[in-house]
């Protein structure tokens, strides 16, 4: 008889077509007495037989007791032995998970097991051919390569222990082995890139959704959001493959030690979320400079993320011009631009100046001319000889509803938006070769496509825990954010990527079941990276631009900080 009151095991808990069951009070721990536990098999069998410890008895727990502490690690049918030998049924693939990263995945997609429905359309190819159950499947393919690129510093075998876990150690019936780095680089080549562009495309369009369902703007132009548009490179392995496919930048023989991908991210300049992302060759290989690449990948993004570009939405793009048919293609949409224009551009004024110093020009180019409101501004730091002077154009006209030096301060965020968006994520790159910077891992062009849309997922999934830690951060009790909501921005990105390999790593996030990671589980990881946050408006200023991850040697930082507030100083018409 038992000593303890139980209620039977649930079935069925959940939905109505969830038929996997559930732990006894959703429990993440299993506690069992030494003397109850005993192994099922005959003599002889217990140490290499392959077989699970039963427990024998249900015996009263008392203090004193010496007790095992059990993480549950899989719920799987019971395959019992005729020697009497209990192991489990099914294949470790199918009990792998992403922990806190694939939960914030399915609900940006707003779809449950989100990777098993893309999983299942996939097509595999290479040199993996047949029906038969392998070590890998598809849906252990993608997370592998999600995994990847949240941890950069690890090979592919220690990535592979990070995602599989305790669940090598369960007796399976069949029995298994962490597949070997070739095999997952197998496995990535048959994969193909499709797939993961997929779950990338549906990830980022789940981001633009939650932020138009919440209001994360930390600071507004009017009623405007602020938005950022910035190209970037990325290096890739010197192959001769990536070499002809992406080509180089910066030398006009394309002789840099390395070839490299170009993208155009569309991101959110409040949270730093990427909205969109397109990519292309560097600029070299295909006859352009760096305008011409990134202007090919504005016209891209034009057309397949035109959902964006939305009326209350104000983008902010640098000097790197896009050109009057461009602008106009962008105004066509009817959003709103505010775009840094470099010195060689004419403006013919086209009026008075107006009240706060801003004035009406016309922009002719490609045969379209466009009326512009221009706004002239100086930035002065400390520690700097002389102020930089800015020159905006935007189509906002109205200067009572748009004051110039509102935008000249939205202009800043451009830096935050775009600058430190890509900072942040290339640091979840590894640098490698003798010049600093971050570099992806594959040796083709397909498999470099398969890779940056994991990264650009892997990164988005990390910055949407970040929001929901914000969600229920409590507010600073002291300092000069003492009862101010949380914003997004500032938890710590790198400590969020991070939580994310915990929760994979910590093995809870292997188990079978939707309830092995409990509500209070799912708190007090967020409640803990709530906790992990950086001081932001710091207004910091570098003489160099990087986006690499900063190294910092033992001297000393090698890059000189100013810290003081910039003076924006707009541009008055000199009077008589």
């Amino acid at each position: 008889m038992s000593f303890y009151p139980v209620v039977p095991p649930d079935a069925t808990a959940g939905c109505a077509e969830d038929t996997t069951p559930v732990l006894l009070g959703q429990a993440g721990m299993v506690a069992v007495r030494v003397a109850d536990l005993a192994s099922p098999a005959r003599r002889g069998l217990g140490r290499c037989g392959r077989t699970a410890l039963v427990a024998a008895g249900a015996g009263r727990i008392r203090s004193g007791d010496l007790v095992v502490w059990l993480k549950p690690v899989a719920v799987a049918p019971a395959v019992v032995r005729r020697d009497g030998r209990v192991q489990a049924a099914g294949h470790p693939a199918d009990h792998a998970r992403l922990g806190a990263a694939e939960e914030r995945l399915d609900e940006l997609c707003g779809v449950p097991s989100v990777i098993e429905e893309v999983a299942r359309t996939v097509i595999l190819g290479g040199r993996v051919k047949g029906v038969a159950r392998r070590a890998m499947t598809p849906a252990l393919a993608i997370r592998f390569t999600l995994l990847m690129t949240l941890a950069p510093d690890a090979g592919y075998a220690e990535v592979l222990e990070i995602l599989l876990g305790d669940l090598v150690l369960v007796p399976w019936q069949r029995p298994y082995r962490v597949p070997t780095a070739a095999a997952a680089c197998t496995w990535r080549e048959a994969l193909g890139p499709a797939p993961l562009e997929r779950l990338r495309d549906l990830a980022l369009a789940g981001v633009d959704g939650e932020h138009r369902a919440h209001d994360y703007r930390a600071v507004t132009a009017g009623d405007l959001e602020i938005g950022s548009i910035d190209g970037s490179l990325i290096r890739v392995p010197d192959s001769p493959a990536n070499r002809a496919a992406f080509g180089s930048a910066g030398t006009a023989d394309d002789s840099s030690p390395y070839p490299q991908l170009r993208e155009l991210r569309i991101s959110a300049a409040s949270t730093r979320a990427t909205l969109g992302v397109t990519t292309g060759p560097s600029g070299a290989g295909a006859g352009r400079d760096k305008g011409e690449a990134e202007q090919v990948l504005l016209d891209k993004a034009l057309k397949d993320y035109r959902c964006l570009f939305t009326s209350w939405r104000l983008w902010t793009m640098d000097r790197n011009f896009p050109g009057v048919p461009r602008i106009k293609a962008l105004l066509e949409t009817g959003t709103h631009v505010l775009i840094r224009v470099k010195d060689g551009i004419t403006l013919r004024r086209a009026g008075d100046f107006l009240p706060d110093g801003s004035y009406l020009a016309e922009l002719c180019g490609g045969g379209i001319t466009l009326t512009v409101r221009v706004i002239e501004y100086t930035v002065a730091v400390a520690g700097r000889d002389a102020p930089e002077l800015f020159c905006l154009i935007t189509d906002l006209l109205d200067d009572a509803a748009y004051p110039a030096k509102i935008l000249a301060r939205a202009y800043h965020w451009r830096w935050i938006g775009s600058e430190t968006c890509l900072k942040e994520a290339k640091s979840a790159i590894s640098g490698a070769g003798p010049s600093t910077g971050p570099m992806l891992r594959s040796q083709s062009p397909a498999l470099v496509a398969q890779e940056h849309a994991a990264w650009v997922t892997a990164v988005e999934l990390a910055r949407a825990l970040a929001r929901a830690a914000a969600a229920i951060a409590v507010p600073a009790r002291k300092g000069r954010r003492a009862g101010q909501p949380v914003h997004p921005r500032q938890i710590s990105f790198t400590a969020a990527r991070r939580a994310l390999i915990a929760s994979v790593r910590s093995g809870a996030a292997t188990a079978s079941l939707p309830a092995a990671r409990t509500a209070a589980n799912r708190d007090a990881l967020l409640a803990r990276l709530a906790r992990r946050r950086v001081q932001v408006d710091r207004h910091r200023h570098r003489d160099r631009k990087t986006k690499a991850r900063p190294g910092f040697p033992a001297g000393g930082p090698r890059l000189i900080t100013r810290t003081a507030p910039a003076q924006i100083s707009v541009c008055q018409p000199l009077t008589a």
